[in-house]
């Protein structure tokens, strides 16, 4: 319980910080069309904000969940010899490409009245939706995780293994040669679970408050819901801010790739 308040606790920093840095292209984008008089934002610039915050919570949580899950799974699988390996591994692969309508239908069981946590009340909340972008993130993130680290030379796990250094040792450190792939890994799971539509509109039920307030309305339910409307510029402008919101984490991703390399190389010389 304490480790999924921490949790909240770091995602809620996260996006608030995200949303600071998102908020003024936002803004610019919704007085750059309402003066040129081409589009009329629903609810001004609160619907769009509060849709941005749901989405960024729920995937972030969920990818942060499903990293923590996915790469020792991948370590195990990768390095252990047990009976039934390869059927694990292809099981992996498969899930990399699960319906996501049928996780959706799975997740909205299990938290219904009559499912297992039926007791939690759980339909139509950021809860549910975060189990469902958990179980559609998870298999994308440990099969290229599994990639990454099978990938790395064995002369290196067995250098770590010569110099004396424990079984978190060698994790570490194949974890540090992987990196690269564990990062591409991560952002792969984030795309998957930031532009999911079929799961999160059965978990989450696309809800708004009166006011326009996202409760579990994401970019991507809004964008399907804008264009069933007709309001066909609204939801691009929505497609063209989830499109920066990827590219964004993108680049973050690739800086700090960038500048642990550029490091690197200024200790060797």
């Amino acid at each position: 319980m304490i480790f999924l308040d921490l949790t909240t606790i770091i995602a809620q920093e996260v996006v608030l910080s995200s949303l600071m840095a998102i908020e003024g292209m936002v803004t610019l984008l919704i007085e750059f069309f309402e003066a040129f008089g081409r589009i009329e934002f629903p609810f001004e610039s609160n619907y769009v904000l509060s849709i941005i915050y749901v989405s960024l919570y729920v995937s972030l949580i969920a990818v942060f969940l499903s990293t923590i899950f996915s790469i020792p799974v991948a370590m195990i699988v990768g390095f252990k010899n047990f009976p039934g390996k390869q059927f694990v591994v292809s099981a992996i692969n498969t899930g990399m490409g699960f319906p996501s309508v049928a996780v959706g239908l799975f997740v909205l069981f299990l938290v219904s009245s009559q499912g297992p946590l039926g007791m939690f009340d759980l339909v139509f909340t950021k809860e549910a939706m975060i189990m469902s972008q958990f179980v559609l993130a998870s298999p994308v993130i440990t099969g290229i995780s599994l990639s990454s680290v099978m990938s790395i030379r064995r002369e290196i796990r067995d250098a770590a293994f010569a110099m004396g250094g424990t079984k978190l040792d060698r994790a570490l450190l194949i974890i540090k040669e992987a990196r690269y792939g564990i990062i591409t890994a991560i952002v792969a799971g984030l795309g998957r679970a930031i532009s999911e539509v079929g799961s999160v509109l059965i978990v989450g039920g696309n809800i708004a408050s009166y006011d326009g307030t996202s409760i579990t309305r994401t970019l991507t339910t809004a964008i399907q819901l804008e264009a069933r409307q007709g309001k066909f510029e609204t939801a691009m402008i929505l497609g063209v801010i989830l499109i920066s919101i990827v590219l964004f984490i993108n680049w973050i991703m690739i800086r700090l790739g960038h500048n642990r390399i550029s490091g690197q190389w200024g200790d060797g010389f």
